[in-house]
Formats: C-alpha cells, sequence, structure tokens
C-alpha cells in the first residue's frame, strides 16, 4: 500500500497513493453505509410500523428515532474528530476511534434488533448513531490527512458511491435471503465487525508527528465556522442533505401508506427502487468525482447537482405513482451521487486549518447526519399535516434548490498546478 505522509504535512507534500488504499478505504465506507442505511430505509420502519387504519404514529415513531439517532451523531463525530486531532506526539490518530466505533456500531446493532417499542429502539439506535459517527469521523479525516488534492474528488466518489453500493447490499441481504428483522441487524454487525476492523488495520495511520499537534492554534470546537467559504459550504450541505432525507428516508412508508402496496410488494419494490437508485449515484459519483479532479471546478459541479435533486422530488409530488418514483429515484441518484461526491471534495478543498482536519471533517460529516435528524421528523410532521406524502416531496425539492443557492456563496479557492509524475 503505497505510503502517506503524516496527518500535519503540508497538502503539497502529500504523495499520490496507490489502487490497494483506494481499495480498502472504499470497503471500509461500503460496510459503514450498509450498516447505517439498512436500518433506516428497511429494518427500522419494519419495527415501527403500524396498522394500516393507524399508520401515522408509526411514521412519527420511525421519525423521531432517526432524528434522536442524528442528534447523537452529531455531537459524537466532531468531538471524536477533535480529540483524535489532539492525539500525544508517537500515538495513532485516526485508528483507535476507527476500531472503537466499529466496536460500539456492531455491539448496539445486536442490540437493536432485540429491541421493541419505539423508546427501546430509539435508545439502541442512538448506539449504532454514535458508533458510526465516530467511525466515519476516523476514515473521513484520511481524505484530507493522506491525499493529495488530484485524489480528494476520487476517494470522495468512493464515499459517495459506496453508500448507494451499501443500502443495495443491505437491503438486498434481508430480502433476498428472507431475514427477519433480528437476524438481519445480527448479519450488520457482523459485516461492519468483520470489515470496519480489517479496514482500520490495514490502512496506514503514521503516529502524530512534533508538528500535528496542537500548539498555539484555536482549540475552540466550532472555529472553523468563522471562515466565510467553508461555513456557506457547510449550509448548503446542511440543506441539501435535508432535501435527500426527505425525499428518501420515508420510501417504504410511501409504498406501504401512499400507494397502498401490499408489504411483500413494497419491500421488493423498495429494493427495486434502490437498485436504480444506486446505478445512478454510482455513475454520477464516479463521473464527477474524477471530472472535478481533473478541472478542479467543485463548486458548480456541486450545484448543478443540487438542481438534479430537486427535479426528483417534483417528479413524484406531482405524479405520485410507481413509474415516477422510479424515474424520480434515478434523478434522486444522479442527484445525490454527484452531490455527496464532488461536495465532499469541495469541502475538503476549504478546509482552514491544515491540523484540524478530523475535526472540520467531523463537522462536514455532521451535516449528512443532522440532515438524517431533521429529514425524517420533518416529514412525519408533514405527513401527519396533510394525511399524506406530497408535501414531503414539494418539500424536500425546494430544500435542494436553496440548498444549492446557499453552495453558491462559497468561493471556489485557488488551485496548485497538478504535477507531473
Amino acid at each position: 500500500m503505497s505510503p502517506a505522509l503524516p496527518s500535519g504535512s503540508p497538502v503539497s507534500a502529500l504523495r499520490r497513493v496507490g489502487p490497494p488504499w483506494m481499495t480498502v478505504f472504499t470497503l471500509a465506507w461500503l460496510a459503514i453505509w450498509t450498516v447505517q442505511l439498512t436500518p433506516v430505509q428497511l429494518l427500522l420502519p419494519l419495527q415501527l410500523n403500524t396498522s394500516e387504519k393507524d399508520w401515522i404514529p408509526g411514521v412519527i415513531s420511525s421519525g423521531l428515532v432517526l432524528g434522536i439517532g442524528g442528534l447523537a451523531g452529531i455531537v459524537a463525530g466532531p468531538l471524536a474528530g477533535a480529540l483524535s486531532d489532539r492525539a500525544a506526539v508517537g500515538r495513532r490518530r485516526r485508528r483507535p476511534w476507527a476500531i472503537g466505533g466499529v466496536l460500539v456500531t456492531a455491539l448496539f446493532l445486536v442490540v437493536t434488533g432485540f429491541s421493541e417499542g419505539p423508546w427501546a429502539v430509539g435508545g439502541a439506535w442512538v448506539g449504532v448513531s454514535i458508533g458510526v459517527a465516530v467511525s466515519s469521523a476516523a476514515f473521513t479525516a484520511l481524505i484530507a490527512d493522506q491525499l493529495p488534492p488530484t485524489q480528494r474528488g476520487a476517494a470522495s466518489a468512493a464515499v459517495g458511491s459506496s453508500q448507494a453500493v451499501g443500502i443495495v447490499l443491505g437491503v438486498g441481504l434481508v430480502v433476498l435471503l428472507g431475514l427477519g428483522i433480528r437476524e438481519g441487524y445480527l448479519l450488520l454487525a457482523g459485516i461492519i465487525a468483520t470489515v470496519g476492523i480489517g479496514a482500520a488495520l490495514l490502512l496506514p495511520d503514521p503516529p502524530a508527528a512534533v508538528d500535528a499537534t496542537p500548539v498555539t492554534r484555536d482549540r475552540h470546537l466550532l472555529a472553523s465556522l468563522r471562515d466565510r467559504d467553508f461555513a456557506w459550504m457547510l449550509s448548503g450541505r446542511l440543506v441539501t442533505n435535508i432535501g435527500n432525507a426527505l425525499g428518501t428516508a420515508l420510501f417504504l412508508f410511501f409504498l406501504l401508506h401512499g400507494l397502498h402496496q401490499e408489504t411483500t410488494v413494497a419491500q421488493d419494490n423498495l429494493l427495486l427502487l434502490i437498485v436504480v437508485y444506486t446505478l445512478f449515484v454510482v455513475l454520477a459519483s464516479v463521473f464527477t468525482g474524477v471530472f472535478s479532479d481533473r478541472t478542479g471546478n467543485r463548486r458548480s459541479l456541486t450545484i448543478l447537482a443540487t438542481l438534479v435533486q430537486a427535479a426528483s422530488g417534483v417528479v413524484i409530488a406531482v405524479v405520485p405513482t410507481f413509474e415516477a418514483t422510479m424515474v424520480a429515484a434515478a434523478l434522486m441518484g444522479l442527484g445525490y451521487g454527484a452531490f455527496s461526491t464532488v461536495g465532499l471534495a469541495f469541502a475538503a478543498d476549504l478546509l482552514p486549518g491544515e491540523r484540524d482536519h478530523a475535526r472540520d471533517l467531523g463537522i462536514v460529516y455532521v451535516t449528512a447526519a443532522l440532515g438524517q435528524l431533521i429529514g425524517p421528523v420533518l416529514g412525519a410532521g408533514l405527513v401527519a399535516l396533510v394525511g399524506g406524502f406530497w408535501l414531503v416531496f414539494a418539500a424536500a425539492a425546494v430544500l435542494s434548490l436553496v440548498g444549492g443557492a446557499l453552495t453558491a456563496l462559497a468561493r471556489q479557492p485557488a488551485r496548485e498546478p497538478r504535477p507531473h509524475p
């Protein structure tokens, strides 16, 4: 595996990594997204679903559980990142947090599988969310720690595309293998424990050097928000993620109670929608990630991605049929695949301080977690307000547009010439 310099090294000194590094990094994120999003899309709604005659309480319970979990992730991610930035000289900075987060995730996935009722499930899901946030902060920091700007788009593409593939992998395994809710959680716990720990051990994590330890910098957790461009980027990322969560978090409930499909039919159709979504996420992630590395203009691509995502919400709100939902899933995949990939690379380019990579990228991760918090809760409230789903998808479109407008206020940083091999 190609070596990289310590995380305190200047960006210009970072060397390009090889395919082994990218492969292991991608597998780590594939496991993280699989265990985080399979419960969100399938297992939690099944656990908390109520009868057809009184289905709205089930939607509300699911939204609250996901929201509380998102809140826990908001606190845990940046805190773990900040603490890993401050590792003592000679100590590993990211690996202990990655392994610790993975173990916490696996443990609480098992607990969630054996829980019953909204309160017990919600409490267990908080543990899962904390574990995912901690491990994600550690793995995300590697992008800025070890990669030059010319490879950050490719690494971000790995994160974005594995998100969609993870949903297909997790939901596909549960549905096609005919697993129950409890067995599904146990399978996910095994996946994250095996792949997550293996990736943390295989990816390089040079010990903290003298120049990587904090001396005179601002220790305040939110100090980076004083940077104008970084703050606008975060605002746009937050709002766009809320729009995405509105458009995806309640999909199973939409099939069950919006299109009135039977449970088995709804599960099969959910898997089909996720496959379509995934295909376009992967295509958009790979293409836009590589393209943004070559051009360096990440802001324009990020804004364009929010417009495509907004179109998906309009399609479902105007034509609430399963066929239209398939089209919307493709548009959502294109938009969010490009946004999650190029947007993350754009965030890495805008990092205010060289010595606070994990802290600041932890805050970037929080915008996604906060979107997962606000989106389901807001969506549940909108469903309860109108007794249906059209307002949810209309709001998803509006928020995506607002996210693009906020992103446009962040300036594209000047790019250093790409070194010749």
